[in-house]
Order: C-alpha cells, then structure tokens, then sequence
C-alpha cells in the first residue's frame, strides 16, 4: 500500500530510558535473567563486586537495582503522575504507604495514581529455587493534569486474562498479536484505567499496546486522532519495516498518529511497544520522583514529603517480600482482596 512520506517523523536508538513524548514522561525496559533463587527470595549466585544500592552494571544479566538482598525497588515517594507497570514475566510484589500490597506477573498490569503522593516498594522475588528467575517488565509513567496532580492515591490491577488480545493475519495468514492495555483496537477494549488518569478522558486518546509480529507478517497500525503523540519501541527483533522505512533493531519510531502506517516484519517474530496520547500541554517540572507544573509545587512536594511521609511506612522492612507460597493477588488499601480468576 502507498504511505504518505512524513509517516515516520523520527528513529533513534532506545536509550535508558527511553524516550517519551506528552502526555508519557518515563519509559523503561527491564528484562532480567535472574538466576535460581535462595531461601530469602533473593538471587542464589555471589553479590560480590556488585555495587549494591546501585546495581545497574547488568552483571550476568541482571540487576539488583536498589536492593540488597531481593532485586527491586525498595520504598520511594512518588507525587503528580502515574506508574503502569507491565509486567510480562516473572513476579512483582508491590507494598505501600496506604497498606496496600500485591503480588502480580506474566502479563498482569497494575496502573498506579501517585496523586498526592504515596511511598511504595516494587520487589522482584525469585521464587524459583531449581530454575532460573527471568524478569521482564515495562515501567511507564503518565503524567496527570494540573486538575488531578493532587488527587487520592489510587490503583487498579488488570489480570491477564482480562487484558483483551487482538489477533490478525495478513494475506499469507502469518499473525500479528496485539495487547491492549490501554485505549482499544477493533472490538478490543482494555479494562478501564484509574479514574482521575488522563488515560480516563475520553479526548486524550490514550493508547498502550504490546505488539508480536510473526515471521514475514504484515500489518497496518491504525490512524490515531489528528495532534496525538506517536511512539513506536522496537525491542526484539532482527529486522523491520515502518511505512516502508527499514527500521535497525532497538529503535525507537516517532510516527505520525493520524496516519495509517504499514509495518512488516523481517525474518524473526519481532515485538514493540507502542505509546500514543493527546499531549496534556502542560508546564513539566521534575525533580526525581515528583512531577508537577512549576518550581514552587515541587518545593511542596519535598516539604510534604518530609512532614508527613505520604502516610508513612507500616512494613517492618524497606524491602518487604511476601510469603513464598503466596500467589497473584491484590490487597487495596481499605482491606478488599483481588485475586485473579
């Protein structure tokens, strides 16, 4: 099919993280081969020479992170913006400030609202203490509007089951798979998101999907609203074109979101990331893990934080784990428990 020639605006190398346009701020890939584990849920392999605290080196596949003992992310605040955390295999066990926890994995989704804060620790357990341990995950992060930067923490869990799949097969019948974890594609329509994201309004056209192409397949990505941002994260794959654009491996492409795009595969499956939204257009102030409109707020941020600990910590450790034995679940905050079906 013929493509209009400004289809593909840019492509460039995935950093890290990687790049994103409004309405996202953050988008990060960690895919770790972790090794068997101990009887403390942690790697059961030397930490020797690791910087621990600070282990980002990727030292034989796989990080520590800020953990010591577990990988992970223990307690940190979090103001002004959203975490979607897809987790696509392995486990995440999820604690904070609310009394909330979860435990969730191989294609769960849980779509945090920061609002006005919330402490939280993300934990990797390796649970697994014959076999290997992989990770792999998206942390994506959705900036909130001036209107809602406050708002009550709040998050939603989105099981695997429930989180639709579109598949299509092109004229040689090979599939493209698309998971749709926000927005929706034909009949395909992801659970619905917090209520107070940006992701909630209708008009900002929010979309988050996984896309897995086979061998050779073709498929053509949809038009998007007229002024939506457009990303494209090639991250497995040997080879792949965009709009007929041959595309390198571990690139990004920003696409042009009110135009239909073809994409065809090269000799391998291929998978990407895709992001799109109407930009919120607002001022972006960042310091660490506070976002919000000007100087002033994230000064408030800090002077919040260090008054009140967003609702302190009620975990006897900054790095809490749950019990081996415990499977998939969600405890929210005011007690109601999710497991999935």
């Amino acid at each position: 099919m013929s493509q209009q020639p400004e289809a593909v605006l840019r492509v460039e190398p995935l950093g890290m993280p990687w790049r994103t346009p409004d309405p996202f701020l953050f988008c990060v890939h960690h895919d770790d081969k972790y090794p068997m584990g101990n009887e403390r849920l942690g790697p059961s392999a030397s930490l020797a020479g690791r910087n621990l605290g600070q282990d980002f080196d990727g030292r034989d596949g796989w990080n520590m992170y800020h953990g010591t003992v577990v990988p992970g992310f223990p307690q940190h605040p979090h103001r002004g913006f959203e975490t979607v955390t897809v987790v696509r295999r392995g486990l995440l066990d999820h604690a904070d400030s609310l009394g909330a926890a979860a435990r969730f994995g191989g294609g769960d989704v849980q779509w945090l609202t920061a609002g006005a804060g919330i402490n939280h620790s993300e934990m990797f357990p390796l649970l697994q203490r014959d076999q290997p341990n992989p990770v792999e995950l998206f942390q994506i992060w959705l900036n909130l509007p001036r209107a809602n930067k406050l708002v009550e923490p709040h998050f939603s869990m989105m099981w695997n089951h429930a989180i639709p799949r579109h598949v299509a097969r092109d004229a040689e019948g090979r599939a493209t798979e698309v998971t749709v974890v926000a927005g929706s594609l034909g009949d395909e329509k992801a659970p619905p998101p917090p209520p107070k994201s940006w992701a909630a309004q209708a008009e900002a056209d929010v979309a988050i999907w996984t896309l897995k192409l086979a061998p050779g397949a073709r498929w053509t990505l949809p038009a998007a609203a007229r002024g939506s941002n457009r990303m494209l994260y090639f991250f497995l794959g040997s080879s792949l074109r965009v709009a007929g654009r041959a595309i390198p491996p571990s690139h990004s492409i920003e696409l042009r979101a009110d135009v239909a795009v073809e994409l065809e595969n090269g000799a391998d499956e291929a998978e990407l990331l895709m992001l799109q939204g109407r930009p919120i257009g607002e001022p972006v102030v960042q310091y660490g893990p506070f976002v919000m409109n000007s100087r002033q707020e994230i000064q408030e941020a800090f002077a919040d934080y260090q008054r009140t600990g967003f609702g302190g910590w009620p975990w006897p450790a900054n790095d809490p784990v749950h019990p081996p034995e415990e499977g998939r679940f969600a405890r929210h905050g005011d007690g109601r428990i999710e497991r999935p079906a």
